[in-house]
């Protein structure tokens, strides 16, 4: 389902940061509705979201914590 999103602040949801991201706006923020996830950088709330499915997103995580992206 990933799918680009032109505005994301015209989506009807309430966006979340990480409380160690401090408050510089230099980093992302995650919403949820409708059983999809979105993603922002802070720096641009008008700008491009992607979406992602739960279980894309859960793959996602799952991925990072086990360092599947640590090369990267």
């Amino acid at each position: 389902m990933s799918k680009h999103i032109e505005d994301a602040s015209t989506l009807p949801v309430s966006w979340t940061k990480s409380s160690a991201s401090g408050n510089d706006n230099n980093c992302v923020e995650i919403a949820s509705a409708d059983g999809a996830v979105f993603i922002r950088d802070s720096k641009n709330p008008t700008g491009p979201a992607l979406a992602f499915t739960r279980s894309e997103w859960a793959a996602a995580l799952a991925g990072a914590k086990s360092g599947e992206f640590d090369a990267i």
